[in-house]
């Protein structure tokens, strides 16, 4: 039997078929060059368009990403049945039903970014901009893309968060109002009369211009501490952290300077130390020792 000619008889066959399918090849080509300008086209429209608009960036983002997806499934399907003419719409749309099930199993969690990142952009809460605490992870949203949300710490770090774990769990937004609540503690003296330091506390606090007197502020004496009549001051500031590290300054600073003006102790607990003298094992305490 002659091998050598049966190979050579197959690989002309093979060379005179990719000849033949060479314009179908060139013309599939010049699809995918005409289907990524009409791609790049159509997002730009879409952004004139979601310009003039009040939504949101994330939106906006799903708005360009599903448009680019669609132009692209488009100009990918023609492709395919000019290179393979015997492929029709039909036909191309059951085989990828059966893909995207084998696909779907296979890649279960891009899947399930993906449908997740979805609807955390249609969600109204936690806008790109947003200071968000999630499973440990503390910072701002800078960017939402089908799959993952790049979070910048407040140490300045990014942090890429797969968009399931932000679905599945629980998120704090902190910046979800432009106001929020913060509150510390400040202890005076057991001689004090508190009816009066509470009065000298609150007007330090209202003193301070980064508080919202409008929304109140609370002064409560909650524990008897040790050297200290505590109490918990609570005022309404920007919901930034940020905000709230320079607003608690502010607050701080106010009330010692209020408080040593009028004359209230800001006592601190006292410290002691019990110190046990060493003694030699099998000696009883007050005993001379018996060793060497």
């Amino acid at each position: 039997m002659n091998y050598i000619g049966t190979i050579t008889d197959q690989a002309q066959d093979m060379f005179r078929g990719f000849l033949e399918a060479l314009p179908s090849l060139a013309i599939a080509i010049v699809i995918l060059v005409i289907t990524w300008i009409a791609a790049k086209f159509a997002v730009r429209i879409a952004d004139l368009l979601t310009g003039k608009t009040k939504l949101r960036p994330s939106l906006k983002n799903l708005v360009d990403t599903m448009v680019k997806l669609a132009i692209w499934l488009v100009g990918l399907m023609i492709a395919l049945m000019v290179v393979l003419p015997g492929l029709t719409p039909a036909s191309l749309i059951a085989g990828l039903g059966i893909g995207a099930v084998a696909i779907g199993f296979a890649f279960q969690d891009i899947f399930e970014n993906f449908l997740a990142g979805v609807l955390i952009m249609l969600r109204e809460k936690m806008r790109i901009g947003d200071i968000i605490e999630c499973e440990g992870i503390k910072g701002k949203v800078e960017h939402i893309t089908l799959r993952e949300t790049h979070v910048r710490k407040l140490s300045g770090e990014l942090t890429i968060v797969p968009n399931s774990m932000i679905f599945k769990n629980a998120v704090e937004i902190l910046t979800d109002e432009t106001m929020r609540r913060h509150e510390v503690v400040a202890g005076v003296s057991y001689d004090t009369d508190l009816d009066h330091a509470a009065d000298v506390i609150r007007k330090a606090v209202e003193s301070v211009e980064n508080v919202d007197t409008g929304k109140g502020i609370d002064v409560f004496a909650t524990t008897f501490n040790s050297s200290s009549v505590d109490f918990l001051v609570r005022w309404h500031s920007g919901s930034k952290p940020r905000d709230m590290w320079e607003s608690t300054d502010k607050v701080v600073r106010a009330i010692k300077r209020a408080l040593d003006e009028a004359g209230i102790e800001i006592p601190f607990p006292y410290i002691t130390h019990t110190f046990k003298e060493k003694v030699p094992m099998g000696t009883e305490p007050g005993e001379p020792s018996t060793g060497g």
